[in-house]
């Protein structure tokens, strides 16, 4: 993939190499392709040139690493043409809070009014078919993400518990994210029922005995 430095200005950047919103000078984001390829990316990495964001984004030493960063490089590593139709959510949003390390494949949720089908063949994501409330979605670094409570509530019914327990332990820390462990209790207690339910509960009981 090709990138030039910056990210979408609306989300949705017209050009897909280029990530950047006129008038703005956010830190640069290099993927591999033009100028750099990855090979080059890696050596300039280990010598200390660019220092590494995630998979297949750099960014100058230096340069704090920050949620919108990461969102800006989830969202570059997402195909344009699906880009307007799938929101980052469960381990790929907490690791774009900050509160998880970075998964590897991009966990993308699709309003079930939406259709699915045609996204599957979209490399390096996994697609999940959920409803989104209007309080779920918060717009990020140019990128759709579940907000906090829907990460929380998502990663407690969805993912293991080796995974979900640190991830939730963060995500209840973060001050600035404003999740609190009774009112995810309460949010998973309220949804449909669905698999995991009992599991999720479960994994928020041992948070609350801890």
């Amino acid at each position: 993939m090709v990138l030039t430095p910056g990210y979408p200005a609306s989300g949705h950047p017209s050009n897909p190499a280029t990530c950047h919103p006129p008038g703005a000078a956010p830190p640069v984001l290099y993927f591999p392709g033009a100028p750099f390829s990855w090979a080059e990316l890696q050596a300039m990495a280990a010598d200390g040139v660019l220092a590494r964001l995630s998979q297949r984004a750099y960014l100058p030493p230096g340069a704090a690493s920050t949620p919108q960063l990461r969102a800006r490089a989830a969202a570059c590593a997402i195909p344009l043409s699906i880009r307007q139709r799938v929101v980052a959510g469960r381990m790929t949003a907490a690791w774009i809070y900050g509160c998880a390390g970075e998964p590897d494949r991009i966990a993308l949720l699709v309003d079930a009014n939406r259709r699915v089908s045609s996204l599957r063949a979209t490399r390096g994501c996994s697609f999940h078919e959920v409803r989104l409330g209007p309080f779920d979605v918060v717009s990020l670094g140019g990128l759709m993400v579940s907000s906090p409570l829907r990460t929380a509530v998502d990663i407690a019914l969805h993912v293991e518990s080796e995974r979900a327990l640190p991830a939730l332990e963060a995500l209840l820390a973060a001050p600035g994210l404003n999740v609190r462990l009774r009112l995810l209790i309460r949010a998973v207690e309220a949804t449909p029922r669905v698999p995991y339910k009992k599991a999720a509960l479960a994994k928020l009981a041992a948070l609350l005995a801890e």
